[in-house]
């Protein structure tokens, strides 16, 4: 039985495209020069972050982070970095009796944007919030407090294998790796991806996926 939906935040309900192209527009480099190392550090398996490291060796980004808060220029969410289907998708499930929550590594100041976008979700947590990131399994715990359902209940929907599916296999949860972003993409057909219980291409399949396990 399927109780609660859990999804991940990054390239599975919000597209990252402003996001890198805010880092490249503060660092005054060209956006599809970031953006096309994101996709090389991707490709080998390495923290995204590590993109910004190559452009900028021993940068703090915490440090810049707060600089780009500080000067105006942060974090900015709003419905245009949603995917078209989240909304729909989140409220069919939530009509289906399923519970929604939406848990991904994210900042405190992802968190209250998100919340402000009156999502159809019952709850929204990010790992800066919590304290802990994925793929620790402190993360996937606060995941199941906050689904209000056993492991085996809860299925966790994201798209990168090595932060998704292998830590949230790992601690019982059932696991959707989607297909979408350069994650969900890249690595769609490799082993890191196969102990997935179900592989989709769009939110809008998980009403029929929850309520078939439920039945």
């Amino acid at each position: 039985m399927i109780r609660t939906v859990a999804l991940d935040i990054g390239e599975t309900l919000v597209r990252d495209d402003r996001y890198w192209a805010g880092w490249a527009d503060w660092l005054g480099v060209p956006r599809h020069t970031l953006a096309a190392l994101v996709g090389a550090v991707v490709a080998q398996g390495r923290d995204n972050a590590d993109a910004l490291r190559l452009l900028r060796p021993g940068i703090d980004i915490g440090a810049e982070y707060a600089a780009r808060e500080a000067a105006g220029r942060g974090e900015h969410l709003d419905d245009s970095d949603l995917y078209p289907d989240v909304r729909p998708a989140l409220a069919a499930l939530r009509q289906a009796g399923v519970r929604v929550v939406v848990a991904g590594n994210q900042t405190v100041r992802a968190g209250r944007l998100l919340r402000a976008l009156d999502l159809p979700a019952d709850a929204i947590a990010t790992s800066d919030e919590w304290g802990v990131a994925k793929p620790s399994p402190e993360f996937f715990a606060r995941v199941v407090d906050l689904a209000r359902a056993a492991p085996h209940e809860t299925v966790y929907v994201g798209d990168h294998p090595v932060n998704d599916v292998a830590p949230a296999k790992a601690y019982g949860l059932r696991v959707a790796h989607l297909r979408r972003g350069p994650w969900g993409h890249l690595w769609a057909d490799t082993p890191e991806a196969a102990p997935a219980d179900w592989h989709i291409d769009s939110l809008h399949e998980l009403r029929a996926l929850a309520t078939a396990a439920t039945d």
